[in-house]
């Protein structure tokens, strides 16, 4: 069909005429509604996108010397998260002469991990910051 054919059916029906394939020989194109072909290309694009593991990524901030109650809550909270299908950045704060005791900051960060009530995979090994030691946990 010649463009002026399409440009006037597409005008007759009240709708838009709308280049689908404009590379091919001759270019394709439709009649329908813009809003509804935009919505249909956006609706398309979201399904093909691939699906984020887990929900949002969560904080979680205990300190060198938190006491052991205090983990306890902290560890029912993630597990909470956890469950939820969140992800949690633990981070263990060490503040002054603290950062001289890194191989005991790792220990507590392993100690908190064993209190969360469910079974829990780290990401990668946990990093050593300038403030700390932060490291990703997910459910198993």
């Amino acid at each position: 069909m010649k463009l002026e054919d399409a440009l006037a059916e597409a005008r007759r029906q009240g709708l838009d005429l709308i280049e689908i394939a404009p590379t091919a020989n001759p270019p394709v194109a439709k009649i329908m509604e813009f809003g509804k072909f935009k919505y249909q290309e956006e609706r398309s694009e979201r399904e093909h996108r691939p699906k984020r593991s887990g929900g949002e990524v969560k904080g979680i901030r205990i300190g060198f010397k938190t006491g052991k109650h205090d983990l306890e809550v902290r560890a029912l909270q993630a597990k909470k998260f956890l469950e939820r299908g969140d992800m949690i950045n633990l981070t263990l704060v060490l503040r002054g002469r603290e950062k001289a005791h890194q191989d005991l900051a790792l220990q507590k960060f392993y100690e908190f991990l064993k209190l969360i009530p469910i079974t829990v995979t780290l990401d990668a090994n946990p990093r050593k910051m300038p403030r700390g030691i932060s490291g990703i946990i997910r459910k198993s």
